[in-house]
């Protein structure tokens, strides 16, 4: 079990909370492997009829994986090939699936940063899971701007976001609170921060049937300090820039209009990079029409092929290394991404029959 996974069992709800403050719980393989393996053994148990997800920070729920982690491993071995960086993602991804599909009410306190692999452990997709947010949620699939791409589960869940809005938090990877987490369907319910010990005693004292709708009573309507939808307030401006066949034609769509929220979302594009906002237009394409097993197998191949490029361990190194925040993209512009450098994520990278989450 890991130092920063406690678990803990109370009135028959199962209670994992990660405790890695300092690094915002970003996850390491020793978390990823603790969850898996709690997750495992309480989905069996009978005694245990619910679990929750929390924190034991009010910064951050989790902030994503170990990036550090990935760029000294990734620099280490050529290619992106490290055994290491192997089981990181096919654990992770294989992690991501369980919670997914979790037969029993799965419930993530998503108070603070929520942001990558923080998504990827929060995003259940059962009928009882219960995704709840606060005041003090950020939340956000950055991935782009440290040359990735959406994963953890990120190409299933931003592909059935309402119009183009999945689309556009892949490609700007930025930053949405508690309202518009709603609004995208990335939350369930808001509740107050300073309300989250009540509905930690509520959710102990009703686990199992009629959990779900406890904490939907228990909920309270978005309130002003939650912030306003700005998704919701320019949908119809996102939904037409980013309804484009290709990366190049939305930033030319943006560049034609003076509006303060295109000026943003072109900004924010304009820093990430060329390669992997092309490779995440493509991806999203793809899953809209993929069960999750399939879209998480598809990640984890594009996985494998961005440490081989090398461009992960570029953008890690700008923003959490050097953090002189100027990344060398390779490309260095969206005029010289090919259709063929797309294309070669996308080429399989194991047979079928080896593919590390071939049992998913």
């Amino acid at each position: 079990m890991s130092e920063n996974v406690h678990c803990k069992v109370r009135g028959g709800t199962g209670f994992l909370t990660l405790d890695r403050p300092q690094a915002l719980n970003s996850l390491s393989l020793e978390m990823i492997r603790a969850l898996t393996a709690t997750l495992r053994a309480w989905r069996d148990d009978p005694a245990i009829a619910a679990v929750v997800l929390r924190s034991s920070s009010e910064k951050a729920l989790c902030a994503g994986g170990d990036i550090r982690f990935f760029h000294a491993v990734g620099r280490s071995t050529p290619q992106g090939g490290s055994a290491l960086l192997d089981d990181f993602f096919s654990e992770e991804y294989a992690l991501n699936h369980l919670v997914h599909c979790y037969p029993k009410p799965y419930v993530a306190l998503m108070d603070g940063v929520v942001m990558g692999g923080g998504m990827g452990i929060s995003q259940a997709g059962s009928r009882s899971a219960v995704r709840i947010v606060t005041n003090r949620t950020r939340m956000a699939m950055p991935e782009v701007n440290i040359g990735f791409f959406p994963d953890v589960g990120g190409s299933w869940f931003l592909s059935r976001a309402p119009g183009r809005l999945g689309l556009y938090l892949a490609l700007t990877g930025l930053t949405i609170g508690a309202a518009d987490a709603l609004y995208c369907g990335l939350a369930d319910h808001y509740v107050p921060e300073a309300e989250l010990p009540l509905l930690a005693d509520l959710i102990g004292s009703t686990a199992g049937a009629g959990l779900r709708e406890a904490i939907a009573t228990f909920a309270r309507p978005l309130k002003e300090e939650a912030g306003h939808a700005e998704l919701q307030a320019h949908r119809a401006l996102i939904d037409r820039h980013f309804g484009h066949r290709s990366v190049v034609e939305i930033i030319a769509s943006l560049r034609s209009d003076d509006h303060p929220f295109a000026r943003k979302a072109l900004a924010a594009m304009e820093q990430r990079s060329p390669l992997m906002m092309c490779v995440t237009f493509e991806l999203l394409q793809r899953a809209g029409t993929l069960p999750i097993a399939d879209c998480l197998r598809l990640e984890r191949n594009l996985a494998r092929r961005a440490f081989e490029h090398g461009e992960v361990i570029e953008g890690v190194r700008a923003l959490a290394i050097d953090k002189d925040n100027a990344p060398r993209w390779n490309p260095p512009s969206l005029a010289a991404v090919t259709d063929e450098m797309v294309a070669r994520f996308f080429e399989p990278a194991w047979p079928a029959w080896a593919h590390p989450l071939r049992d998913l």
